[in-house]
């Protein structure tokens, strides 16, 4: 029995499916952690988290094992106990666990009940929900280890309060969401801490996950509901906590309460790692994307450069005749303050190509829509030839507003490998291209000053696919489109719960309606970034064949 305790916190990124490279950062980040008692790793850091259905592979569950037996055989040099987050089968089924390593041996597995099964999550399609787990008893404490979901409901850390637990350390692989860490913190955390009377050590990691962003933001919260420890938002970092057992209760000496990100800059962060971390694991030598002279490209640019630097940003203006001189000089413009390459490649030679091709189909039929989007695929076209010809990924500009309206063309500017606007409306996009103007984000590369001329922010939207073309000639203005959006999709609300809110009836009708049948475009959209509650893709899955309206 002891009265005193030190334990590593390790905040760490990962690499899915990659178990050795794993293994080994855990065994580093160990080694930094020298005259600690135990080191703790995020939820699944064996293998990585989320693993979707590479976790249903034979193989990578037997490799887990091998690796996991490497971790324990390291404990034997008397160092550090480790709690590692892993996966393991047992009568046909699979877990998803922690494994307490000590002395050379695998010295106690809990396993998850709580699967989450909602929003991005698909645990019980992968998992089997475990028992009600037991502490674990290390040096003579008993500690309860409830996983991620565990400690989102009062059911698994009753239990262990029940079975004597004396402090409470939850690994964690919690994505970030616009509002998360407020929540974890005080809705969660606090609300378990209240109901069993024990402190808690909340451990969570770092990084992009294709679509998901991990923000880290882990802490130790006392007793007494007062947070001791803050560990910072979005890098790597080892907390060593010394604990010390009083009148019956362990309290944790506090520390360091780093300042996390405020909105939007936590926003723009998490779209910065987001894209760096799908470019760099993915082995792209960098980005090409197009430079309209517009809000959306601008952003998008100014992101990847943040991200990965401007060498390795590739912007491409291909004007028509539609093109205005505002935005040509706009666009070089945001080149310049990025100091990014910009190749001007004129699309007028491939759009009079096509009109000659198509002109005996379409004899008799006045332009239309379909003249607009074969501009628009004639420049994914274009840079889809220089990703494939010099290598660097293709980055989509568009936001969830056109995403959710189809306002975007497919096989056009639709066409690529990834999207940071993907879960930012409009309106965001004009939040954060003002924040950015005037601000550096921790997590940036690019310049400190501006990063788009002013009149980019200021002029109204428009894709330039016919003279005189603005965005609200077909869609409400984005501060009334937003607000109905939002409700429809995070909300899911009706059209008369909307229009209780004071938003045109018919309006509102013809918005859901162009929800709806835009569902075929986005089935077939690049992944982005996740940021709100429910982004297109992970969180919101509705069929493309769907006849049922609110109206």
């Amino acid at each position: 029995m002891t009265n005193t305790l030190t334990i590593a916190l390790a905040q760490l990124t990962q690499s899915v499916g990659d178990l050795v490279a794993n293994a080994d950062a855990m065994l580093e980040w160990r080694d930094r952690a020298k005259g600690a008692d135990l080191i703790v790793y995020p939820e699944l850091q064996l293998i990585g988290y989320p693993p979707e259905d590479l976790v249903l592979k034979p193989a990578l569950v037997e490799r887990a094992g091998i690796e996991l037996q490497r971790l324990a055989k390291a404990t034997a040099d008397g160092g550090p106990a480790m709690l590692v987050g892993t996966v393991v089968a047992a009568h046909g089924v699979l877990f998803n666990v922690v494994a307490m390593l000590d002395g050379g041996e695998i010295t106690a597995i809990r396993q998850k009940r709580e699967l989450p099964n909602y929003g991005t999550f698909d645990e019980k399609r992968l998992f089997a929900p475990g028992p009600l787990p037991e502490p674990v008893e290390f040096r003579g404490v008993k500690l309860g280890l409830p996983i991620c979901e565990d400690v989102w409901f009062p059911f698994v850390t009753a239990h262990l309060k029940a079975q004597g637990a004396e402090i409470l350390i939850t690994p964690n692989g919690s994505p970030y969401e616009i509002g998360k860490d407020d929540r974890r913190l005080h809705q969660v955390c606090a609300a378990r801490v209240q109901e069993t009377g024990l402190p808690i050590a909340y451990l969570n990691r770092v990084g992009g996950q294709d679509e998901l962003v991990f923000d880290g933001a882990s802490f130790v919260m006392g007793a007494d509901l007062t947070t001791l420890h803050q560990m910072p938002d979005w890098e790597e970092a080892l907390l060593i906590t010394h604990w010390e057992k009083r009148d019956g209760t362990w309290h944790c000496a506090p520390g360091d309460i780093h300042a996390l990100d405020p909105h939007p800059e936590d926003t723009y962060n998490a779209m910065v790692l987001g894209l760096r971390d799908y470019v760099n694991r993915n082995r792209f030598p960098g980005v090409v994307l197009g430079l309209s002279g517009g809000i959306d490209s601008a952003l998008s640019a100014a992101v990847a450069v943040d991200a990965l630097g401007a060498d390795r940003v590739w912007c491409v203006m291909m004007p028509s005749r539609f093109t205005s001189q505002d935005s040509l000089d706009d666009a070089a413009e945001c080149a310049r303050l990025l100091g990014v390459r910009l190749d001007s490649i004129p699309i007028e030679p491939a759009v009079a190509a096509f009109d000659t091709m198509l002109a005996g189909v379409f004899e008799g039929r006045d332009r239309d829509l379909a003249e607009e989007n074969i501009q628009s695929r004639i420049r994914g076209v274009t840079l889809m030839g220089i990703s494939n010809k010099f290598g660097p990924m293709l980055l989509t500009t568009g936001n969830k507003s056109e995403m959710s309206v189809g306002y975007a063309t497919i096989y056009g500017d639709m066409a690529g490998g990834y999207s940071v606007l993907k879960d930012a409306y409009k309106t965001t996009v004009f939040d954060l291209s003002r924040w950015r103007n005037d601000a550096v984000p921790s997590l940036g590369l690019g310049p400190s000053g501006p990063v788009m001329p002013e009149r980019v922010i200021t002029k109204p939207p428009t894709a330039e696919l016919r003279d005189n073309q603005r965005d609200d000639d077909s869609l409400p203005p984005y501060e009334v489109l937003d607000p109905i959006l939002h409700g429809l999709v995070e909300e899911e609300l009706s059209v008369d719960q909307l229009t209780a809110r004071g938003f045109e009836r018919d309006t509102v009708a013809r918005i859901e309606r162009l929800l709806y049948v835009a569902e075929y475009k986005r089935r077939q959209a690049p992944p982005g970034v996740k940021l709100g509650t429910r982004n297109f893709g992970r969180d919101r899955r509705y069929p493309i064949t769907n006849a049922f309206r609110t109206l």
